[in-house]
């Protein structure tokens, strides 16, 4: 029998690979459709970027739906409390997300250029908006968020919605939003020819350079800026039952969220990849190198996650107004039976996705070329 203590850990590495997965997948879709009315410059080109993700959007959006799935069996506090809280915020990328199924099944229905510029401007807003408010939330998450739990572990969040939209939060919003407009502009180049792909090429090196300026302001905001970092107070019964009130917090200015890179210094290569990845996007974009700009999309994006996950060890989701409400992996964690019947369960799964998915690709891999969206007129999106 696995112990509790490894089962939480377990937890938070596979919500973190989904939370991954998740951006490198369906990351490329919405960062694709983000620049696609800019890389785009006619009715077939805007097509070519659109059928390069067809066959895969809906599967990779998948990878969301799972995220929050794990998230709501693994963690139900953290759920709970950021679902209800973040109420406005998450109500907005659903409202996005919609102009996506619907604007691709409806955008070439009628050959009219108005009604499909409309669309072509909904895509984007359903790749873009998405991507800056993650971004904005995991900002959030390194400022605390306002809410408190009382004796019965209930919880009462006093913040609104245009309090998320922080200075700080907003330039994490848009470490996302160029992170994955990058990796999309990189899809882009990898699945297209001609004009586009040049102009694909040209948008993922400005997105790049973007990301790695954003990237280090928020670093050096965190470290230098006087944000508090929260620091769990040892000793601390890890392998205990779930009670996010049962434990003492401090906060540290400046070196909190530090902490961590310091006491190990393995994880510094989070932050050395994501960096590694934005300059390998520049220089392999602009010499238009799709393989190697993907590659550099895909470090940035593997290393942003991780960097953010290692700082905010072990807390989820830190409390602004009651330090010891915040919540951890190790407190706000559902049952050892749960997370064992979970266990078992992605054991199997998980590499049969995978599988599945990586056969997809390969069988639908190819360049969407002018000529082939001619050829298909009335059969592709």
């Amino acid at each position: 029998m696995i112990e509790y203590e490894l089962l939480k850990i377990i937890w938070w590495v596979l919500v973190g690979v989904l939370l991954i997965g998740f951006a490198l997948t369906d990351g490329f879709d919405m960062g694709s459709m983000a620049i696609m009315p800019f890389v785009g410059k006619n009715d077939e080109e805007r097509r070519a970027a659109i059928n390069t993700i067809a066959p895969h959007w809906d599967g990779n959006q998948v990878w969301f739906i799972t995220a929050g799935g794990a998230l709501f069996a693994a963690w139900p506090m953290v759920y709970a409390t950021a679902f209800s809280g973040m109420y406005w915020a998450l109500l907005l990328v659903l409202f996005a997300l919609f102009l996506r199924p619907v604007g691709f099944d409806y955008r070439s229905k009628l050959e009219n250029k108005k009604w499909r510029n409309s669309w072509d401007w909904g895509l984007c807003i359903g790749g873009a908006v998405p991507a800056l408010v993650f971004g904005v939330a995991f900002g959030n998450m390194f400022l605390g968020v306002p809410f408190q739990l009382d004796e019965t572990v209930r919880s009462t969040y006093t913040g609104s919605f245009f309090a998320l939209l922080n200075p700080f939060a907003l330039v994490c919003g848009i470490v996302s939003l160029s992170m994955l407009s990058a990796h999309g502009g990189a899809w882009l180049m990898l699945r297209t020819d001609g004009d586009l792909r040049a102009r694909s090429a040209k948008a993922t090196q400005i997105m790049g350079i973007v990301f790695l300026i954003c990237f280090l302001v928020a670093g050096i905001w965190l470290y230098f800026g006087g944000i508090q970092g929260y620091t769990l107070v040892q000793p601390f019964d890890t392998n205990g039952v779930a009670n996010p009130l049962a434990k003492q917090v401090i906060t540290d200015a400046n070196q909190g969220w530090m902490n961590n890179y310091s006491t190990y210094p393995i994880t510094m290569i989070a932050p050395i990849c994501a960096i590694l990845g934005g300059f390998i996007v520049i220089a392999a974009a602009g010499k238009a190198k799709a393989g190697l700009s993907f590659l550099g999309t895909s470090l940035a994006i593997i290393g942003t996650i991780l960097t953010a996950g290692f700082a905010l060890f072990p807390f989820l989701m830190p409390s602004s107004i009651d330090a010891v409400s915040s919540l951890t992996m190790w407190d706000a964690v559902s049952s050892k039976n749960t997370l064992t019947v979970m266990t078992v369960a992605a054991c199997i799964f998980v590499p049969l996705i995978l599988c599945y998915t990586t056969w997809c690709y390969y069988k639908m891999w190819g360049v969407i070329t002018k000529k082939h969206i001619q050829e298909n007129s009335h059969s592709l999106y």
